[in-house]
């Protein structure tokens, strides 16, 4: 489903990637006061989906600080060169990713899981560079790897 966006919410996201490239987004209160500085009053969620729809990452500056990032290889339900590996077992899938990219991939599933997108798995867990995908069944982490591997394009 391709979503319409209204010249305000397109603006907003203009603003919304032109903070992050500036490398003033740390947090998403970060971008919520920048955003209101700017006459834009926007929640917390609101800021949450932006930077989710905009494939915004966190990620350690070279000075060692988190910030926001946007990687124009990735969109929203892209996997680009964010999954490193694919392995499955029993129930599990594990997907490892590049350091600090593991919760940017498990919100995206967990997204196409709540959107019936990807109904043979339950949840996911994130940590920094691996995502733990549970299976709906028990034995069904070899066929929701197979699926997971054809959504990024990668091989295992």
């Amino acid at each position: 489903m391709v979503k319409s966006l209204t010249g305000a919410t397109e603006k907003r996201k203009q603003i919304v990637a032109a903070l992050i490239r500036a490398g003033k987004i740390h947090s998403q209160a970060d971008l919520v006061r920048e955003l209101k500085a700017r006459g834009l009053d926007v929640t917390q969620a609101t800021a949450s989906r932006d930077l989710q729809e905009l494939g915004a990452m966190r990620s350690k500056s070279t000075n060692g600080e988190m910030r926001y990032i946007l990687n124009a290889a990735v969109g929203p339900v892209s996997g680009g060169n964010l999954i490193l590996s694919i392995a499955s077992s029993a129930n599990t899938v594990v997907l490892r990713t590049p350091p600090a990219a593991a919760q940017f991939v498990a919100s995206t599933l967990d997204a196409a899981i709540l959107a019936q997108e990807l109904p043979s798995a339950i949840g996911t867990i994130a940590g920094d560079d691996t995502v733990l995908v549970i299976a709906a069944t028990a034995a069904g982490g070899a066929p929701l790897a197979r699926r997971l591997t054809i959504m990024f394009g990668k091989e295992r």
